[in-house]
């Protein structure tokens, strides 16, 4: 006798799940835990990592990130409306800018900053001024993206309405348009937020000194100092859940908001 649809999908459904059940079982098997238990987590030798790392390396995680965030949606809203411009120059230069700064390694324009910049001008900048910057214009290019699709989709009408009722292009845009654009792109943006939460970790290849570090950077020593294994990045990337998950939180509840108003 011939399956239903509903049969064969659940039979499908229990066959999927004794593959899944079987390989976790394989695996939790061929497992090494006691090199795992004493290499991943040795709890007991991570103590002099704290508090260093909590007023320290999270602290300047969350100032790294915040100003990179100011200097990129500064930049990327800029971006942004040089790209909606009727003025061709503008459109192809904030184009050039966007598509070089996506197409190439964050890693890269660290190094850049951190040693081109200041070799090729004989500036010394500061390290919190590098990675403001650093941050600031990889983000840039994202942040106009998400930007420019928030402001076109604010209906045109918006506009149209207030330029009737005499009010500037400009004063339209930065009273009407752009805070509804604003609206519309919070949930990317809070993405964005932990994007550059994890890219501030590639600080490393500049050189600090203690009081600059942050998180990953006291995963990094500690893997060499305290002979508790790969415990102290363990360490560090609960510390990184702890800001990126409240984010991501938010960023569904913006989601959510955002359908509802839109039904």
């Amino acid at each position: 006798m011939a399956m239903t649809a509903r049969q064969r999908a659940r039979v499908s459904l229990y066959v999927q799940a004794g593959i899944f059940i079987v390989a976790a079982a394989a695996l939790i098997l061929a497992t090494d835990w006691e090199t795992i238990g004493n290499s991943v987590f040795n709890f007991a030798k991570i103590g002099p990592m704290f508090p260093g790392i909590f007023v320290t390396g999270l602290v300047n995680t969350l100032i790294y990130t915040f100003l990179g965030f100011v200097v990129g949606l500064s930049g990327g809203l800029l971006l942004a409306l040089m790209k909606l411009s009727s003025f061709p120059l503008y459109r192809w230069i904030a184009t050039g800018y966007i598509e070089f700064f996506r197409g190439i390694p964050a890693l890269l324009v660290f190094i850049a900053f951190g040693y081109g910049v200041p070799l090729a001008f004989g500036v010394s900048w500061n390290v919190t001024v590098i990675v403001m910057i650093s941050l600031g214009m990889v983000a840039s290019a994202y942040i106009a993206e998400t930007l420019r699709a928030g402001l076109q989709a604010v209906p045109k009408g918006q506009l149209e309405a207030a330029r009737s009722l005499g009010m500037p292009q400009w004063r339209a845009m930065v009273t009407i348009v752009i805070p509804q654009a604003f609206k519309i792109v919070l949930p990317p943006l809070t993405n964005e937020i932990i994007l550059l939460t994890k890219d501030s970790s590639l600080i490393y290849v500049l050189g600090l000194t203690a009081s600059q570090y942050e998180l990953t950077k006291f995963g990094r020593d500690g893997i060499s100092s305290l002979g508790a294994g790969l415990t102290p990045l363990l360490v560090a990337g609960a510390f990184y859940l702890v800001i990126t998950i409240p984010l991501s939180l938010l960023a569904r509840k913006f989601e959510s908001r955002s359908a509802r108003t839109t039904r």
